[in-house]
């Protein structure tokens, strides 16, 4: 067949895996959409918004390890922006396309509609390159294959978005045909001298410590190491913990689970023992002003190796140019068992109570509301967690082995998790059950998605928005009368959504019991999505947040240093 510069496009996110492609149609775009149309292979997912759908393309991308987003120029791409920003932070390749203005108008000294109203056109793409790996603009149909292919590469190589621009008169242009997808990506190999070097390192330092410990970091799936990193801690022996953003990656019924580290609101005992601890093996953690509570708890540099998508590093070595999971798997074959970490820990063993049941006709409090959910977890079960107390809500659950756990914690948008959990659940089995978690501040943001899960019939998927009038992570970082904002029906939304073809349901729960009954009406319904308003009251958060806002709040609020 002969390709156009859309259809060569397409043929490469199928290739890719991506069978979804989240949109928004402009003038600029349209024809790019025709031809992407045109590949039977992919279904195009028409978004409320264009932040809706970067969302929904970086939910995709967790699931299904990259996501595609089509916009059209500057009002479409500006607003998409944040969520693009956020796939870059949270390290997860979307391919970020934009339709644009015709090629002819910038020699001819035009300014088109939805720009700037001046003539250099290249600031969209200049932009845009702060918050992807690659950022090209196709200005002729014979350089699209090489452009196309590159940003690809690039993006599945660092794990990153990447972002391609196509003029509205050069997306139904012929161009060459594609290359075999597997001879334009291979994974990057490690050099050899390079990681038989930095085994040989990090093995003597493990194998000459008393009492080391593994702690598992978000970039351990950005980079396939998830797997290498089990492999390690089971050669090993010693205790392991994961930081919030990593919940999920270990399992957490394994017997060398001793919880999540994360610092003053860590698992009980987590923090005493990596404190007792004498080397800490940190493989693909991330540490920033969140998962440190306020950078009251990194761990030393003086007894830490770290280990990072390309680097491993302690005070006494640095090597670079090796593959992340290639370092873990070799570094697994030369470790002794030294399982003293995790014996001192089950001595002093702290296991959080279970949480007794409420009285099912009284007020329903956030404890219960956690009770109830963790009950619906399973291995089936991916469960979402926004940005605030509903971090710390999905912290308290403990998840089945191959139950997975979605969290935003190093971009933080608040809104995130509607459209991810939208473009998520489109890309796993129907049968995987998609919990999200998601306050009433956040909530608001991106709502209406929940249209999307509506008319694609996401019946998977349950919403549990946690109404407690204001955002409460907010206040207890600085609080303010900018923390309150209008009261919704948010459960009667789900009405105004359905109109006259839809099937989702909303429930309101007030107490323990009504929450029940919602959960139970949810697992039984078809054909839609469920969303589950849970009543509580605003005074009603975690201890953990307390102390995390608390300590987060004196860190924002330190004097300058000149």
């Amino acid at each position: 067949m002969g390709y156009t510069v859309g259809s060569y496009l397409a043929k490469r996110f199928e290739q890719m895996g991506i069978e979804h492609n989240f949109i928004v149609p402009g003038d600029f775009n349209l024809v790019l959409l025709d031809e992407l149309l045109k590949n039977k292979n992919l279904e195009q997912v028409g978004c409320c918004n264009e932040l809706d759908a970067a969302y929904a393309a970086e939910g995709y991308a967790r699931a299904k390890g990259a996501g595609a987003v089509i916009i059209t120029f500057n009002v479409g791409a500006f607003s998409a922006i944040n969520g693009i920003a956020g796939a870059y932070a949270e390290r997860l390749p979307v391919i970020f396309v934009s339709g644009s203005y015709n090629t002819n108008d910038p020699n001819a000294g035009h300014i088109p509609h939805h720009s700037l109203g001046i003539q250099d056109l290249n600031y969209q793409c200049e932009m845009i390159s702060k918050v992807t790996c690659d950022a090209v603009q196709i200005t002729h149909e014979k350089d699209a294959p090489y452009l196309i292919d590159r940003v690809i590469l690039n993006a599945l190589s660092s794990r990153l978005p990447g972002y391609i621009e196509i003029p509205c008169n050069i997306a139904d242009a012929p161009c060459p045909d594609p290359t075999p997808f597997e001879t334009l990506f291979k994974p990057p190999a490690s050099d050899l001298k390079v990681l038989e070097a930095a085994v040989n390192s990090a093995a003597e330092a493990i194998n000459s410590a008393n009492k080391p410990i593994l702690l598992a970091g978000p970039n351990l799936r950005s980079y396939s190491a998830i797997n290498a990193f089990r492999e390690l801690a089971e050669a090993v022996g010693c205790a392991v913990a994961v930081q919030p953003s990593a919940k999920s990656f270990f399992p957490e019924n394994h017997p060398q689970f001793i919880g999540i580290y994360w610092g003053s609101v860590s698992s009980p005992g987590c923090e005493e023992i990596l404190d007792w601890a004498d080397l800490i093996i940190a493989a693909g953690a991330v540490y920033t002003d969140y998962s440190t509570v306020g950078w009251t708890a990194q761990p030393p540099d003086g007894k830490t190796i770290n280990i990072e998508p390309n680097r491993v590093r302690s005070p006494n070595f640095d090597h670079n140019g090796l593959n992340l999971h290639d370092f873990l798997y070799a570094l697994a074959k030369q470790v002794k068992k030294n399982d003293f970490s995790l014996i001192k820990f089950n001595k002093t063993r702290r296991d959080q109570k279970p949480i007794k049941t409420a009285n099912p006709k009284e007020p329903l409090t956030r404890m219960e509301m956690i009770r109830q959910i963790q009950n619906l977890l399973s291995q089936k079960t991916t469960l979402f967690v926004e940005s605030g107390d509903s971090w710390f809500n999905g912290m308290f659950m403990e998840l089945p082995e191959k139950a997975n756990f979605e969290i935003e914690m190093q971009w933080g948008s608040i809104g995130w998790s509607v459209p991810s959990t939208f473009g998520y659940a489109l890309a796993v089995e129907p049968d995987q059950q998609v919990l999200s978690l998601i306050g009433d501040g956040s909530f608001q943001f991106t709502a209406q998605e929940v249209a999307n899960m509506i008319r694609y019939e996401l019946d998977n998927v349950i919403l549990f928005v946690v109404n407690n009038r204001g955002y409460v992570v907010e206040s207890e970082i600085h609080e303010g009368p900018y923390n309150y904002f209008k009261n919704w029906d948010y459960a009667g939304l789900i009405d105004v959504l359905n109109a006259d073809d839809g099937n989702g349901l909303g429930l309101t729960a007030g107490t323990g019991g009504e929450l029940a009954e919602a959960i139970k009406k949810a697992k039984a319904h078809k054909g839609g999505s469920v969303l589950i308003e849970c009543q509580i009251e605003h005074e009603d958060c975690s201890r953990e947040l307390l102390e995390w806002g608390t300590k987060v709040g004196i860190a924002n609020q330190r004097p300058p240093m000149h």
